[in-house]
């Protein structure tokens, strides 16, 4: 198996094409009002979701992670970009296993994290 993508469904899909667009460019799909971005080898997609009304009312419950190798430098470029920010970098774990994590919500307040690799680095 091999884990590809996220969708984030939304009752105002196109209010988060507009700010994940401020964050990551122009689309690199887009189709039947579905946008998606291509971050690595897998995609963060947005659409309409006839399930999902307002905002998350558990941001908390499901966090999407980006990995990074430069955790702050990312976090300042998405901030700058107008990143809505939960949580500035801090130092995750302890001893060999230490990481960077930072917080960020979109305007559903879906929460999504930038990450330093974790396991094996080849």
């Amino acid at each position: 198996m091999n884990f590809n993508s996220i969708l984030i469904g939304s009752e105002d899909p196109q209010r988060l094409v507009g700010y994940y667009s401020g964050l990551f460019g122009k689309p690199t799909m887009e189709e039947q009002g579905y946008a998606g971005w291509q971050l690595g080898s897998g995609w963060v997609t947005v659409g309409p979701h006839d399930q999902v009304h307002g905002k998350n009312a558990q941001p908390g419950r499901l966090l999407w992670n980006i990995e990074s190798q430069d955790v702050k430098g990312d976090f300042d470029r998405l901030k700058a970009a107008g990143a809505i920010v939960i949580k500035e970098p801090y130092v995750m774990g302890e001893g060999s296993e230490q990481g960077t994590i930072a917080t960020f919500a979109d305007p559903d307040d879906n929460y999504f994290q930038l990450m330093s690799p974790m396991g094996p680095q080849a």
